[in-house]
C-alpha cells in the first residue's frame, strides 16, 4: 500500500507507576531520518523507539517524542536508617531514666529526627521500563503507520486521475501524429518539386528524400515510451514497497519524452495537448515528493 512521509500517531497509557505518552509525527524527506526527545533519565530508550518506528517507516523525517510520569510516589525509594534510629531511641531512653521521666516514646516522635529516613531516587531498570513503554510505542507507531497509509490512498487517486488525463491526451497525439506527418510530407514535397522545378530530377529521388525528412516529425519511438512510462507508474502505485523514488525517475522519462513530443510537432493541436500533459506531469511530481 502507497503511504505518505506526512504522518502522526500517539499512544498513552499508564502501565504499573508509569504514565506514559508516546508521539510519532513525519515530513518529508530523501532518506529515513530520525530525531527524538526524550527525558534525559530515558535517554536508553532511543534505539528500541527508533527500531519501533523502522518497522513501519522507510523513508521521512521523524521525530518521536516521550513523556513518562512516575505516579505514586514511584520516582523515590524511602530507607529507614536502623542505626541512626536505634541510636535516638537509646539515648531518648537512657535521659529519661537519668531525668526520671515517663518512657513514652512512639516512632512518630522519632521520625522528627534528622536522618532517620534516607529518600533518593530510585534506580531505573531499563527492561522494566522499556517493558512498561513498548507497547505504548507500538500504539503510537500503528496510529502513525495508518495515517500515512490513509494519504496515501488520497494520494494513489489523484495520481491514478492525473494518469488516466495524460493517457487520453496522448491518444489524442498519437491520432493526430500519422496526419501531421502526410501533412509535412506533402507541405515538404511540393516546395521541393517548386525549387526544382526546371531541374531533372528522378520522380524516385525526390519522393524519398521528402519522406526523410518528414520523418523528422514521427513521434511514434517517443509516444510508445511515454505510453510505457504511464502503464509503469500505474502499476507502482499497486505495489506495497515504497516507490517514491522510482516513481521520481518515471517523472523524469515521461517529461523527457514529453518535451521531445513538443520539439518535433509544430502543430497547435499537439502542441496544446503537450502543454496539457507537462502540466499534469509538474502535478505529479510535486505530489509523489510526498510519497516514501
Amino acid at each position: 500500500m502507497l503511504r505518505s512521509m506526512t504522518g502522526y500517531g500517539r499512544g498513552h497509557e499508564v502501565v504499573g507507576n508509569y504514565d506514559i505518552t508516546v508521539e510519532v509525527k513525519s515530513v518529508n524527506h530523501r532518506y529515513f531520518e530520525f530525531s527524538s526527545r526524550i527525558p534525559k533519565a530515558y535517554q536508553f530508550l532511543e534505539d528500541k523507539i527508533k527500531s519501533a518506528v523502522q518497522s513501519g517507516c522507510s523513508r521521512g523525517k521523524v521525530e518521536a517524542s516521550v513523556s513518562i510520569q512516575l505516579i505514586g510516589g514511584g520516582e523515590n525509594e524511602v530507607t529507614l536508617n536502623l542505626d541512626i534510629t536505634r541510636g535516638y531511641l537509646e539515648a531518648l531512653r537512657s535521659s529519661a531514666g537519668e531525668l526520671d521521666l515517663l518512657d513514652d516514646l512512639r516512632l512518630s516522635d522519632l521520625i522528627q529526627f534528622p536522618d532517620v529516613f534516607t529518600v533518593r531516587k530510585r534506580e531505573l531498570d531499563p527492561e522494566e521500563v522499556w517493558d512498561a513503554v513498548r507497547g505504548v510505542a507500538e500504539e503510537a507507531v500503528a496510529a502513525f503507520v495508518r495515517m500515512r497509509e490513509k494519504e496515501g490512498l488520497q494520494l494513489k487517486a489523484d495520481l491514478s486521475g492525473r494518469l488516466e488525463n495524460i493517457a487520453r491526451t496522448l491518444t489524442f497525439i498519437e491520432e493526430r501524429a500519422p496526419q501531421l506527418k502526410e501533412e509535412y510530407y506533402n507541405r515538404l514535397y511540393q516546395k521541393i518539386a517548386e525549387l526544382l522545378a526546371d531541374k531533372n530530377i528522378d520522380e524516385t529521388r525526390l519522393v524519398t528524400e521528402a519522406a526523410i525528412f518528414a520523418d523528422r516529425v514521427a513521434i511514434d519511438e517517443e509516444t510508445v515510451r511515454l505510453r510505457s512510462h504511464l502503464q509503469q507508474f500505474a502499476e507502482l502505485l499497486e505495489t506495497d514497497q515504497p516507490v517514491g523514488r522510482k516513481l521520481d525517475f518515471l517523472v523524469q522519462e515521461m517529461n523527457r519524452e514529453t518535451n521531445t513530443i513538443g520539439s518535433k510537432c509544430q502543430d497547435v493541436d499537439i502542441t496544446r495537448r503537450v502543454v496539457d500533459i507537462k502540466s499534469e506531469i509538474e502535478k505529479i511530481r510535486e505530489q509523489i515528493q510526498n510519497l516514501e
